[in-house]
């Protein structure tokens, strides 16, 4: 991780003769927003002086309470690659008020709430994602279309996966930007990618997702493709997923591990997993955040629907990886790309800490394949399901006191209105699948 100063910045500014920086933030639905710069204006906005008009962005603030400051993160500044002769930088900023205090209305700094807790209580958090994407053919006006750009699978390689040559311009534009890669492969939908890179804190974490789809959908589109997060684009193969795998320290030391439990699993460990199974429900809104995202959330697609947990097979909402140690790890696996990660990551640990602090005991894990079981069996089990609609995982949220408290009041209140909003257009659209059914036939 950097550590710049001001006058880093400035200089390297001065070396690489950057020329434009863009100010980014974040909105409430997870776009990336940005107050673009020129290169003399640098100094002022390290110092906080760099002001926009908050009502302009969805769900930020009302017309008659409109100004906002940026405060840049030193530590995030970086320069495009795929701009020429580095003429492009970066800022990742949070928003603050005009009187100075953090704006309650921003997902970073929720994140970052929720990191103050966690801090207080001792405990540190380490996050890596697993971010999955589509690449689609455009059409001859440029538009997207359901041509993926590959009929591959799980890790073939080229000619097979022609995909592969768009991937490593990826990772190579990442790693330029300071990303350790750990790994890239074909997924196991045709048109279907992974890039994994390596775990760090939790908000380095969700600044780097971000700057993640950003990267992809911009070297994706100098290939002539289009990437997309979005969850199940096409019917009857796997959608996209993002795994997020989170291991907790105290002192530096990982407290999920011990060796001396059947599982190598500590009561904290226990705990956390505990606390994340008792407000998925609730979480559920924020981690999968589109009407698209339940079409990915169904049985025999891999994603999980079954509320329940394990240290050894993959169908569970959770599971704990094999690695121990330092290594120790707790991996939700419902989450999917088009999740806001500040969000996501906050009601998550939110949760689990919750778990944490109240001690709770989580049911015994499951370890046969819950997909082959019978309604019977998961009822004994006591194996409860997801959210099956964003209508009802918006019920759900507003039920969860924790999750609502998480998000804060003004968050919560433009999330729900704003997805709210969501449900009831598609719930009043025609969708092509009702015109081929019912066009000719009644």
């Amino acid at each position: 991780m950097n550590n710049y100063t001001k006058a880093d910045i400035l200089k390297i500014a001065k070396e690489k003769e950057v020329r434009f920086v863009r100010l980014q933030f974040t909105d409430i639905l997870g776009s990336i927003k940005n107050v673009a710069i020129s290169v003399s204006q640098l100094e002022k906005a390290l110092d906080n002086q760099c002001m926009f008009d908050g009502s302009s962005i969805e769900g930020f603030v009302r017309i008659e309470e409109s100004d906002m400051k940026l405060h840049p993160d030193y530590n995030s500044f970086a320069l495009f690659p795929w701009r020429e002769n580095n003429s492009v930088a970066r800022l990742i900023c949070d928003v603050y008020k005009p009187d100075g205090t953090p704006f309650h209305g921003s997902p970073r700094q929720v994140l970052k709430n929720v990191l103050d807790e966690a801090k207080e209580l001792g405990y540190t958090f380490n996050v890596g994602p697993e971010c999955e994407f589509f690449l689609f053919r455009n059409d001859d006006q440029g538009k997207p279309t359901l041509q993926t750009f590959d009929d591959a699978g799980y890790f073939d390689m080229g000619p097979v996966d022609p995909g592969e040559d768009v991937r490593r311009d990826i990772v190579l534009n990442l790693e330029q930007m300071g990303f350790e890669i750990e790994a890239s492969h074909h997924e196991c939908a045709r048109g279907q990618h992974e890039i994994d890179f390596k775990y760090g804190d939790a908000l380095t974490t969700a600044d780097r997702v971000m700057t993640f789809k950003l990267a992809v959908k911009t070297i994706a589109h100098k290939h002539g493709l289009h990437a997309t997060f979005m969850p199940k684009p096409i019917f009857g193969i796997a959608g996209s997923g993002m795994h997020i795998n989170i291991s907790m320290a105290k002192d530096g030391k990982n407290v999920f591990c011990d060796e001396s439990d059947k599982n190598g699993l500590s009561s904290t460990a226990y705990s956390f997993i505990a606390g994340i199974m008792e407000h998925i429900k609730g979480m559920t809104a924020v981690t999968n955040p589109l009407v698209n995202s339940y079409k990915r959330l169904v049985p025999e697609f891999e994603a999980p629907v079954y509320i329940a947990w394990s240290a050894q097979n993959r169908s569970p909402l959770i599971r704990v990886p094999a690695a121990r140690g330092q290594g120790t790890r707790v991996e939700l696996r419902s989450a999917d790309p088009s999740a806001n990660p500040y969000l996501a990551l906050a009601v998550t640990i939110a949760a689990g800490l919750d778990g944490v602090k109240r001690g709770l005991v989580p049911p015994p894990a499951v370890d046969g394949n819950i997909y082959a079981m019978s309604d019977a069996q998961r009822k004994k089990h006591k194996i409860q399901m997801l959210p099956t609609s964003l209508e009802s995982a918006i019920v759900e949220l507003k039920k969860d006191k924790l999750i609502c408290n998480t998000l804060g009041e003004h968050i919560l209140e433009k999330y729900v209105e704003a997805k709210e909003l969501e449900w009831q257009n598609y719930k009043t659209r025609i969708s092509q699948w009702e015109i081929d059914e019912y066009l000719s036939k009644y």
